[in-house]
């Protein structure tokens, strides 16, 4: 992906001319005549907030400008953060089943396979259908390039908007409502709709309808998997 203005999305060669070391000279965007990048002389934590509050420009300056595409995919950082994305949603279902499953398992001799085996379901199958619809989606209703790259491009996307999920390490350690999950995975599904304008350049509906359908089915298939182990588990306890 080449380099971007974060206010239009226009295509730059460079976004700044270093005269000498701290000595930089930011470009202005040919298309809209504004300063290309600002967030090149900007502390982290400022971007930081404006991510938090779903700023375009913010995420076209992470996405295109400051994350460098060959050194994400020759390092292996694309694989290293879809496992922390698995396992942030492992923390998920671990929270969301704590009390039930504890309740549930604690005069079985199996408990803690049961547990396992429940946890990758959610995280594995519920991920795969997650992605599967969400690159469906796109290309059919935001009339997404079938490009493998363009793939890759897309699940980076939404590997790095999907850094609210972090909060869930905290609920591990402190109790929380299991509201907050739900108020989690709604800031989840904004960042990702966002994400997914800004690589896609479709409507704000578009990419809020492709998201909100994408978690939709992650959603029922978390719940197909309750329904499936609820039913043999007591099918177990009735026959032992």
């Amino acid at each position: 992906m080449e380099l971007r203005c974060v206010h239009c999305g226009f295509g730059m060669k460079t976004l700044f001319v270093q005269y000498s070391p701290g000595n930089i000279r930011l470009m202005k965007c040919e298309n809209c005549k504004e300063v290309a990048d600002e967030y090149i002389e900007c502390e982290i934590m400022i971007l930081l907030i404006d991510l938090i509050w779903l700023k375009r420009k913010a995420y076209r300056h992470l996405l295109y400008n400051m994350l460098d595409q060959e050194t994400i995919y020759n390092e292996g950082i694309l694989w290293k953060a879809s496992f922390l994305f698995l396992m942030l949603d492992a923390c998920r279902a671990l929270v969301l089943n704590r009390s039930q499953g504890d309740r549930c398992l604690s005069s079985s001799s199996f408990s803690s396979a049961w547990v396992c085996g429940k946890m990758l379901m959610h995280v594995f199958l519920g991920n795969l259908i997650f992605l599967y619809v969400l690159v469906f989606a796109t290309r059919v209703f935001l009339r997404s390039s079938s490009k493998e790259t363009r793939y890759k491009d897309l699940l980076l996307a939404i590997l790095v908007s999907s850094y609210f999920k972090i909060f869930l390490l905290a609920m591990m350690v402190w109790e929380f409502p299991s509201t907050v999950i739900f108020i989690i995975d709604g800031f989840v599904l904004s960042s990702n709709a966002v994400s997914l304008k800004v690589m896609t350049e479709a409507t704000t509906i578009r990419c809020l309808g492709v998201c909100f359908i994408a978690h939709a089915m992650k959603f029922l298939t978390s719940q197909m998997i309750e329904v499936i182990f609820s039913t043999s588990l007591r099918y177990f306890s009735i026959n032992c």
